[in-house]
């Protein structure tokens, strides 16, 4: 059995800035990481691989940059990581990652399953996933918080917000993890160390049978501009001796905020 890890070394959006005379937004020098979600990927990756002994990929679409970044994965547990050179330097649209992660899965295969997000940490469209079942033709199970493989299918428990869902899918598929659901593990310096010895592979668009002007037609968008949005905090300090007070005042902020509605208050 294999499994492929897509993960998105992407900026950390939590350093991006916006200028509060001009609402532009300022990008230099925010960080580039996998992020939480990302390893929660990973992690949910490793826990199918200790449990049937499957081979564990991690592939990724991006920078150079992201070599370094990935042994950190591969400590965690992954087999072999695969960078497909990012031409776009992050700004190809869902479809045009879709097409590139098609091909890369295609040529790294055969597998049996494909794990994902439910969003990157950047982008949050929520696309990859589905738009990959469907290219693929392969069943697709989103928002799971528990997975593991019985024979020939993939059993999951997803998280619809109000309700939990049980599934079945027969393999191969493509599973997307819910938010938080598998906290990534830790891992020990050493364990990064014998991971520097671990296969990685980098991969250009030609080496898919693919150029940067074929990817450019297939885009669904053009960008414009940006414009940051300015949030304005309220930043109300709640503090006294009595707590019961406290949680009036703090109440009676919500409300005037319209955060929290009473029942037949409108």
């Amino acid at each position: 059995m294999k499994i492929i890890a897509l993960v998105k070394y992407s900026m950390d959006v939590a350093e991006v800035k916006v200028d509060r005379t001009t609402c532009a937004v300022r990008t230099a020098g925010a960080p580039f990481r996998f992020g939480d979600l990302d390893r929660g990927i990973v992690e949910a990756s490793v826990r199918l691989k200790e449990a049937t002994g499957a081979e564990l990929e991690v592939l990724s679409f991006g920078p150079v940059g992201a070599i370094g970044p990935m042994r950190e994965l591969l400590a965690m547990g992954a087999d072999e990581a695969t960078l497909v050179e990012d031409p776009f330097d992050g700004a190809a649209d869902a479809a045009v990652v879709a097409r590139v992660l098609e091909a890369a899965v295609i040529k790294r295969g055969p597998f049996d399953l494909l794990m994902c997000g439910f969003a990157s940490d950047d982008g949050y469209s929520q696309q990859t996933g589905p738009r990959l079942a469907v290219r693929l033709g392969l069943p697709f199970v989103s928002y799971a918080r528990e997975l593991r493989v019985d024979g020939d299918n993939l059993l999951a428990e997803r998280d619809l917000d109000d309700v939990l869902q049980k599934v079945v899918a027969p393999l191969p598929a493509i599973a997307s993890i819910a938010e938080e659901a598998f906290a990534p593990r830790s891992v020990t310096l050493l364990q990064v160390m014998k991971a520097q010895r671990k296969p990685g592979n980098r991969l250009r668009l030609d080496d898919l049978d693919m150029a940067v002007g074929e990817l450019e037609e297939a885009g669904g968008y053009e960008a414009l501009g940006e414009t940051g949005l300015v949030v304005e905090r309220r930043q109300q300090l709640v503090k006294g001796p009595d707590l019961g007070e406290m949680a009036d005042r703090l109440i009676d902020y919500l409300l005037e905020d319209h955060v929290v509605v009473l029942e037949g208050r409108a």
